[in-house]
């Protein structure tokens, strides 16, 4: 059995390893960066760390992500390169997968949703879609 942790960008249902994750933080100040990539939302301050946000929404293809009020939500990476912010919609629940479940991406998808989602999970009422992290977070991807 492998662990996600979920959260929404648009009307996707997304899910990345726990181990990727070192945490999902509530709305924080963003800071934006000159001539960055469009997907590029800024830099945020996480206790004393400067920390590369990218907007998923904008990521995905499918508008940017948060509320029309400023609402989102940050899921922090740890990974060999350093801390990294995906800023979502809303986080949803650690949901735990069997691994012989993974199906391919389904058709629907389109553009660069398709590229960056590696396959899916069948859930109770819904679909969870496996990020491709390292690609997603590719500032140049």
């Amino acid at each position: 059995m492998l662990q996600y942790c979920t959260f929404w960008v648009g009307e996707l249902f997304i899910g990345i390893e726990v181990s990727r994750v070192q945490e999902v933080l509530s709305h924080s100040s963003i800071t934006p960066v000159p001539l960055a990539p469009v997907h590029v939302k800024g830099l945020i301050n996480l206790r004393g760390h400067i920390v590369t946000a990218i907007d998923m929404g904008l990521r995905l293809d499918v508008g940017p992500a948060g509320s029309a009020d400023g609402d989102m939500m940050h899921v922090i990476l740890n990974d060999d390169q350093g801390l990294l912010s995906l800023v979502v919609d809303r986080a949803g629940d650690v949901v735990e997968v069997d691994k012989e479940a993974h199906e391919d991406p389904p058709d629907t998808l389109q553009g660069e949703a398709r590229r960056l989602i590696r396959g899916a999970f069948k859930l109770e009422g819904r679909l969870l879609l496996d990020l491709d992290v390292d690609y997603a977070v590719a500032i140049s991807g």
